[in-house]
């Protein structure tokens, strides 16, 4: 499994990126993109996003 980010609902506000304890996360076009190789599936994204712009699939 891996996180998404749904891009409609997110804002780009890094605060995903600056909670990533693996360094997984950058912003693409102005919205957050998971690196899936560097992802380590610890769900603190989906916690700390105030849109819910993420899921683990």
């Amino acid at each position: 499994m891996t996180a998404i980010v749904d891009k409609e609902k997110c804002t780009g506000c890094e605060t995903c990126i600056d909670e990533c304890p693996a360094v997984a996360i950058a912003l693409n076009d102005g919205k957050a993109k998971v690196d899936k190789d560097l992802c380590v599936d610890c769900e603190t994204c989906i916690d700390v996003c105030p849109s819910e712009a993420i899921t683990m699939e």
